[in-house]
C-alpha cells in the first residue's frame, strides 16, 4: 500500500514538473489590476515598443532593423499577421521564407527584444483587405466578414488553428518574446459589432494558445467605438496620436478598463501617404513631447511605425470611399523605408534615455546605397500579343463579367472581351461595375480609360466584329471601414447605349508567373581578348539577322505600340539590362517619364509605379534582390516616353541612391490621361473628391480618431 501510494505521488510530481516546466526558469507576464501595471517575471514593467511589419521588409534586412530598434532603446515590437500572407488559397499555407513568422519572432528574442503579436483575423494595416484573404468572397460576394457569419468564422477557425500553435511556443511564460496578444484589430469602428464574434475569438485564442496568455483589444480612445470594440476577458488599449489631449484619451480606456497599466497600442509617428496627395508629414518635437507625456504618467506605450516599409508587389490597401495607397509605406517613422535612421529616431531616442537605460554604443548607421544609373528599355509586346503566355489555360467564357475572385485571382490584372454586336457612332459605353481601373481596346487600339473615382464611360464609335478589349487592373482593396468586402475586375454588366454586352472571354493575367521565361534570352559570353572573339549569343544574332516571323532587337527599339491621339498606349512589357561589378547594394529606380504600372527586377515584383499622380516617384530596390548580371521588366499600362517626339525624356529609367517620396503631386486626382476621349467625370464625383483631399491634408495632425469617424460616415 505504501509503495502504490509513493509511486502515485512520483508519478503526480512529474507530472506537476511538466505543466510547469515552461515557468521553471520563474518566466511570467501578467497585469497587476491593483497597482495599474504589468508585471514582468513578478517585477513592475513599461514597455516602449514601436511597430515593424516582417511582410514590408526583406526577410535579409530583418535583423538590421531589429537592431537598430533595439540600439534606439525600445524593449519590444509589435508585430502584425497579415492572413492573406499566410493562406493565399484555401488551405494552402505559407510559413517560409519571408513569411517564417517564427522565425522573425525567434530572431528579435534573440535581439533582446520582447514582442506584442497582433494576429488577427483581421488586421488593417493598410494592407490588402486588411490581412484577410479575398477568396473568402468566391462565390459569397455578400459574406459578412468580421462578425458570427459562419462563412467567415470556418474559414477564420481554420487558419487560426494553423497559426496560433505556431505561436505559443513563443509566448514569454513558454520561453519565447511574446508578451500580449490582440484579438481583432479596431473591430469598434466596423459596422457589425458583433460580441459573439468577439467572444467566440477569445474563446478560440484562449484554446489555442492556452489560459495564461494575455489578450487584448486596441480601439480609438472615445466611447462610441469602444463600446463596439470591448468585452470582459480581453484587456482594453487605445491608440491615439500626437496632438491628441492624453488625459482625456486615457480617461477613454479607463471607462471601459477601471484598472490596469494606461496603454496606448498605436501612438502615430507619422501617417500614410496615398496616390495623388501629398507626402504626409509629422514633425518629431511634437512626436517627441507627447511621448514623454505619457511615459511620465508610466503608460506603455507602441509607436506606429518605427520602420513602415514596403508594398511589394500588390499588397497595397486602400481607403474608403476608394484611395489606394502607393507602394512606400515609409510613413514619415523613425526608420525610413530603407531602414536609414531619421533625426526623429535620434529624437525619441533621447526622450527613452530619460525613462530607461539604452544599450551601448550608437544606433547602426544607414545601409549603403549605390547610383547605378541609366538603363536603356527596349518595347518588347503588348499585353495582347502575350495573351497565351499570361494566360496559358486560356480564357473562361461567360454571358456576364465575372469577378476577379471568383476567378480564383487574389492580386494584378485581368483582361475582359467580347465581340460587339452592331455599329453604333457615338455611343456611350458604361462599365459602372469597373474595380478598379479599365484600359480600354477597340481592335487592339486605345479608347481611353476608365477609374472607380470616375470617369466611368466614354463615348466611341464602333463597327459590328469589332473586339472590345478592357484590362483591369486591381488596384488594391479597401482595407478599414464597412466596405471591405472590395470585389475586383467588372462587378456589374456592361452596356454599349441601352444594350447589355454579353458573351465575354475573361482572361485571368499572371504576370509574375509568366515572366521567368516570357523574355528569356542567353547572355552575351564575356569576350577575352587573349583568345579572339567568341561566336556571336543568338541575342546579338538575332539584332544581326532576327528571327523568322519576328522583329531584330534593333527593330523592336524602333518599334512602339499603336497610341490613340490623346497618347494612350495598349498596356505594353519593356526590358532592360544593366551589371553590377561589386557587392550589390541598396537602390532606388527612378521611374520619371514614365506613367503607370508595375516594375519587376530580376523577376521580383517591385510594386506599383504611378509617378505622374506622385507623391512617390521612386522604387526601393533592396540589395538582396539585384546580382552581377540583372534584368528589369515593366508593365506600362497607360504611355511609354519610349518613341514620343514631344517627350524630353529617353526611353530610360534610372538607378539613384537616394528616395522620392514626397514629390509635388502634379494633377488632380481624377483627371485621366486620356481626358480627351473620355467624358468628363461627373461634377459631384469632383466635389466629393476635393472634399476628401482637404479633409485628408489636415486629418493627421489628429490622426486616427477623424479618420475613423470620416469612414464611419462613408459607410
Amino acid at each position: 500500500m505504501a509503495a502504490t501510494t509513493v509511486k502515485m505521488f512520483v508519478a503526480l510530481s512529474l507530472v506537476v514538473l511538466v505543466l510547469l516546466g515552461a515557468r521553471a526558469d520563474g518566466r511570467s507576464f501578467s497585469i497587476d489590476y491593483d497597482n495599474n501595471t504589468f508585471l514582468k517575471d513578478g517585477e513592475p514593467f513599461r514597455y516602449i515598443s514601436g511597430s515593424i511589419h516582417y511582410s514590408r521588409v526583406p526577410r535579409s534586412y530583418w535583423q538590421d532593423r531589429l537592431t537598430k530598434m533595439y540600439a534606439a532603446g525600445l524593449n519590444a515590437i509589435q508585430v502584425y499577421v497579415p492572413w492573406n500572407l499566410h493562406e493565399p488559397k484555401p488551405g494552402k499555407y505559407d510559413f517560409t521564407g519571408n513569411n517564417d513568422i517564427e522565425a522573425f519572432l525567434k530572431m528579435a528574442h534573440d535581439t533582446g527584444l520582447l514582442v506584442i503579436l497582433r494576429p488577427g483575423p483581421y488586421i488593417c494595416a493598410e494592407w490588402d483587405m486588411g490581412g484577410l484573404p479575398s477568396w473568402l468572397m468566391k462565390d459569397n460576394s455578400s459574406i459578412v466578414l468580421r462578425s458570427s457569419d459562419p462563412a467567415y468564422l470556418g474559414p477564420v477557425d481554420t487558419y487560426m488553428a494553423q497559426l496560433l500553435p505556431r505561436i505559443k511556443p513563443l509566448l514569454y511564460n513558454n520561453g519565447g518574446p511574446v508578451i500580449t496578444v490582440q484579438v481583432e484589430n479596431e473591430y469598434g469602428s466596423f459596422y457589425t459589432c458583433d460580441y459573439d464574434y468577439l467572444r467566440h475569438l477569445r474563446e478560440l485564442f484562449l484554446q489555442l494558445l492556452g489560459p495564461d496568455v494575455i489578450l487584448f483589444t486596441t480601439d480609438g480612445w472615445w466611447d462610441g467605438v469602444l463600446k463596439c470594440g470591448t468585452i470582459d476577458g480581453l484587456y482594453t488599449t487605445v491608440d491615439f496620436g500626437p496632438g491628441t489631449d492624453i488625459a482625456g484619451a486615457f480617461h477613454g480606456q479607463r471607462k471601459h478598463q477601471p484598472k490596469g497599466p494606461l496603454v496606448n497600442s498605436e501612438y502615430y509617428t507619422g501617417w500614410l501617404d496615398h496616390w495623388g496627395q501629398p507626402h504626409a508629414h509629422t514633425d518629431k518635437d511634437k512626436v517627441a513631447t507627447y511621448l514623454e507625456k505619457m511615459l511620465q504618467m508610466n503608460a506603455s506605450v507602441n509607436m506606429y511605425m518605427f520602420e513602415g516599409g514596403t508594398n511589394f508587389g500588390y499588397m497595397n490597401g486602400a481607403n474608403g470611399p476608394f484611395k489606394p495607397q502607393p507602394t512606400s509605406y515609409d510613413y514619415d517613422a523613425p526608420l525610413t523605408e530603407a531602414g536609414d535612421p531619421t533625426n526623429k529616431l535620434t529624437t525619441i531616442s533621447n526622450v527613452i534615455a530619460k525613462f530607461r537605460q539604452l544599450p551601448p554604443g550608437p544606433v547602426p548607421p544607414a545601409t549603403p546605397k549605390a547610383a547605378y544609373g541609366k538603363v536603356q528599355m527596349t518595347f518588347e509586346a503588348t499585353v495582347l500579343d502575350k495573351l497565351s503566355d499570361l494566360s496559358p489555360d486560356g480564357p473562361i467564357r461567360a454571358d456576364h463579367p465575372i469577378t476577379m475572385e471568383n476567378m480564383q485571382q487574389s492580386y494584378g490584372f485581368m483582361l475582359y472581351r467580347t465581340t460587339l454586336p452592331t455599329a453604333a457612332k457615338g455611343v456611350k459605353l458604361s462599365v459602372p461595375g469597373i474595380r478598379d481601373r479599365g484600359f480600354v481596346m477597340l481592335d487592339q487600339t486605345p479608347a481611353g480609360i476608365l477609374s472607380r473615382n470616375g470617369p466611368m464611360d466614354l463615348n466611341i464609335t464602333v463597327q459590328a466584329g469589332q473586339v472590345l478589349d478592357i484590362v483591369v487592373e486591381n488596384q488594391g482593396r479597401i482595407n478599414f471601414g464597412r466596405y471591405i468586402n472590395d470585389s475586383k475586375g467588372i462587378i456589374a454588366n456592361v452596356t454599349l447605349g441601352n444594350d447589355t454586352l454579353r458573351s465575354w472571354d475573361i482572361y485571368s493575367l499572371s504576370i509574375d508567373g509568366a515572366l521567368p521565361t516570357m523574355f528569356s534570352q542567353p547572355s552575351n559570353p564575356a569576350v577575352n581578348i587573349n583568345d579572339g572573339l567568341p561566336a556571336l549569343s543568338p541575342a546579338l544574332q538575332q539584332d544581326i539577322e532576327g528571327i523568322d516571323g519576328e522583329l531584330t532587337n534593333q527593330e523592336k527599339r524602333s518599334a512602339q505600340p499603336q497610341r490613340s491621339r490623346a497618347g494612350q498606349m495598349v498596356p505594353s512589357f519593356y526590358t532592360g539590362k544593366f551589371s553590377i561589378q561589386d557587392t550589390p547594394q541598396d537602390t532606388f529606380l527612378n521611374m520619371k517619364g514614365w506613367t503607370k504600372g508595375q516594375a519587376f527586377v530580376n523577376g521580383f515584383n517591385l510594386g506599383r509605379y504611378w509617378p505622374v499622380e506622385g507623391p512617390q516617384i521612386t522604387l526601393y530596390v533592396p540589395a538582396s534582390v539585384l546580382k552581377s548580371d540583372n534584368n528589369i521588366t515593366l508593365f506600362e499600362l497607360e504611355a511609354s516616353p519610349c518613341g514620343t517626339s514631344q517627350s524630353d525624356v529617353d526611353c530610360t529609367v534610372e538607378f539613384q541612391d537616394r528616395p522620392i517620396i514626397n514629390a509635388t503631386v502634379s494633377r488632380r486626382r481624377g483627371e485621366k490621361h486620356d481626358s480627351a476621349t473620355i467624358g468628363s467625370a461627373p461634377s459631384e464625383i469632383d466635389a466629393f473628391t476635393a472634399v476628401v483631399s482637404f479633409v485628408s491634408g489636415v486629418v493627421f495632425s489628429v490622426a486616427y480618431p477623424i479618420s475613423t469617424v470620416l469612414n464611419i460616415i462613408f459607410s
